[in-house]
């Protein structure tokens, strides 16, 4: 990491702490033209981008507790998180409407935590319910353990659009030696939402102990594409309370790509759309026949043409009906595409058409993605400025990757309610009650009864460990101007 700091600029820790939540501003402007000014003030607006064309952020993060049932040894929150109540479900709401604010309709919200399964059942059908009135698409980021069908449904009756499960070696779940046993999870967790109308996803964090079975990951997915819509690799990071530190040279977002390749079994064009900073996020999209994969971006410059002329078409992915009239609606005022897009799909077809004979015109939808998280004490700034993946907090969203190294400032902080409408009073994230006083202005300390005990399963590995992990409330020790030298 060293070397690399040394030809990189990275913040300092003054910079990190005073890096702000983004706020509305009063100049009028849109949620796209402002993602657009973003994408063109850190350099990395140009054809292909869909932030600031096709969507105003990639996803909101919504937490909405910050326990956890699992104790994953690459974990982001911090080591004062589970000490947190769950914030009230006012401020939720509050949340979701500075959400909608910020970024209008057809927003994803990731409904996330910890686990937002331990959150009280009803309350958390009523926050997907809130996302949803608000013409947001919300999702549920979960790692499945208290995802029983009965409750996937009763929130898929409440709106949620999509389910993404996070399962991984580095849960340490009991009883599972490798990925590939993982399956085995993986797959029921499939069955759970199969039939629901639920998009489903899986996340996986890619690391030194895994690096080597993504390849088997990627045809477990590719054999469950009936169901299985979106597959995330996240890079291993250094942030947070976990205890896995510095990432393997091996890994990087070439590197995993050329894995995912191999699982998938064809070369697949993760740099034809845009999504934010290129270095933090690669998308792909592929089609499924016959268990084999085709790539959907192979044509570069039709995907790019079509992305282009089409920026100003907003589907709602949740009603196929209305989305195919609003396409209907675009093709009839760009003709262009009957002509270039007939020869794009019939060439496509006709390099599918033996698996499409053989699946009986059985096609399932895969899209790739690849998450490049920073460490939390080498945060680049124009990424930073760049990111369309947020976290929402009680100023505003910011940056996924910035929140994660100073999460305590954030969930630490006691909140403003109103009591009966009239009285500002303070909300306090350590007890759960409700002061007159006034706490300050910054995040509270963790007294020692307030204090949770290390997890079993990361106390001899912490013991072990070589290094201090990086909680939130304090920054690794290295800074990254002393990192350079």
């Amino acid at each position: 990491m060293a070397g690399e700091a040394a030809l990189t600029s990275y913040m300092t820790r003054d910079e990190i702490m005073a890096y702000r939540p983004e706020v509305l501003p009063d100049d009028g402007s849109t949620p796209l033209e402002r993602a657009r000014r973003r994408m063109i003030a850190t350099g990395h607006w140009n054809d292909a981008q869909h932030q600031g064309r096709r969507w105003a952020i990639g996803c909101v993060a919504l937490e909405i507790t910050q326990r956890c049932n699992l104790d994953c040894t690459l974990c982001y929150l911090s080591e004062n998180s589970e000490a947190v109540k769950d914030i009230p479900l006012d401020e939720v709401f509050r949340r979701i409407d500075t959400i909608f604010e910020m970024y209008g309709p057809n927003a994803d919200v990731q409904v996330t935590g910890g686990d937002p399964t331990l959150r009280k059942r009803e309350e958390l059908v009523e926050i997907v319910r809130r996302i949803r009135q608000k013409g947001m698409r919300p999702s549920l980021f979960t790692n499945g353990i208290k995802a029983t069908r009965d409750l996937l449904s009763e929130l898929a009756e409440a709106g949620l659009v999509d389910v993404a499960f996070h399962v991984d070696m580095t849960q340490q779940r009991r009883g599972y030696a490798s990925e590939v046993e993982l399956n085995r999870i993986r797959q029921d967790y499939i069955e759970r939402a199969r039939g629901l109308g639920l998009s489903v996803m899986f996340n996986t964090t890619a690391y030194n102990g895994n690096f080597h079975e993504i390849p088997a990951i990627v045809e477990f997915f590719v054999r469950n594409s009936d169901v299985v819509r979106l597959c995330s690799f996240q890079l291993q990071a250094d942030t947070g309370r976990g205890v896995e530190r510095e990432r393997a040279v091996v890994i990087s977002q070439d590197t995993v790509q050329a894995q995912i390749e191999k699982g998938a079994g064809t070369r697949i064009a993760f740099d034809t759309a845009g999504v934010g900073h290129p270095s933090c996020n690669r998308y792909a999209m592929t089609l499924v026949a016959n268990g084999r994969v085709h790539d959907v971006f192979d044509d570069k410059e039709f995907i790019t043409h079509a992305l282009k002329e089409s920026a100003d078409l907003q589907f709602d992915r949740t009603q196929r009906k209305k989305a195919l009239e609003t396409l209907a609606d675009w093709i009839v005022r760009h003709p262009w595409i009957l002509t270039s897009g007939t020869a794009w799909a019939a060439k496509k077809l006709w390099a599918m058409k033996s698996d499409l004979i053989a699946s009986r015109g059985k096609i399932g939808k895969l899209s790739f993605f690849i998450h490049n998280f920073m460490d939390a004490c080498h945060l680049e700034k124009n990424r930073v400025d760049a990111c369309v993946f947020t976290v929402a907090t009680a100023e505003g969203p910011i940056s996924m990757c910035l929140h994660n190294a100073k999460r305590d400032e954030f969930i630490l902080k006691p909140l403003k309610v109103k009591a009966e409408g009239i009285v500002e009073r303070f909300w306090n994230p350590l007890t759960g009650a409700v002061d007159d006083e006034t706490p300050g202005d910054g995040p509270l300390a963790v007294p020692a009864a307030h204090r949770m005990p290390v997890k079993g399963r990361q106390k001899e590995q912490r013991k072990r460990a070589k290094t201090t992990p990086a909680g939130s409330a304090v920054l690794p020790q290295t800074l990254p101007d002393e990192a350079a030298e």
